[in-house]
């Protein structure tokens, strides 16, 4: 599907600079702000974790047993280290970037790799990176907007 700078992309705000990760800091990646530049892609920036209301920074959270998917079923939870269950908040962030896509027409996410919310191809469960995708991820994909992982940091 050819893109243009009327068709909008929701991008983890956390690789367009903002601070907005668990520890406050970024994941600014300059080759993806070129590659959004050279095919005419407008950038929606979002962070799935604040618009929950977690705050910046916040505690590392995962999911706690199964799968993002198992979570938007309601048969997982999503917690942090020291066992708060945030799972609403995790889900509340995903309903707010799909909330986004359907505002802005967006029919493609670009969304930031290993994370418990944005994660496409491994995120975070128990503790550890496994395959499998993030709880936005996971809505969106649920909703037919197709999401790319980005790692971040790259120049």
């Amino acid at each position: 599907m050819a893109r243009n700078m009327d068709t909008p992309v929701l991008v983890s705000a956390c690789l367009l600079g903002r601070a907005c990760r668990y520890d406050g800091r970024h994941n600014r990646d300059s080759a993806l702000e070129r590659e959004l530049d050279e095919n005419k892609m407008r950038a929606v920036p979002f962070c799935p974790e604040e618009h929950g209301e977690l705050g910046t920074p916040r505690p590392a959270a995962w999911i706690e047993a199964h799968s993002a998917a198992a979570v938007l079923d309601g048969d997982d939870r999503v917690v942090t280290h020291d066992g708060r269950d945030v799972t609403r908040e995790f889900v509340r962030g995903a309903e707010g970037a799909l909330a986004q896509c359907k505002l802005h027409g967006i029919t493609l996410a670009l969304l930031k790799e290993r994370s418990p919310s944005c994660g496409s191809c491994n995120t975070h469960v128990a503790g550890a990176l496994v395959e499998g995708p993030g709880v936005t991820t996971e809505l969106l994909r649920r909703h037919g907007i197709e999401v790319r992982g980005v790692e971040g940091r790259r120049n």
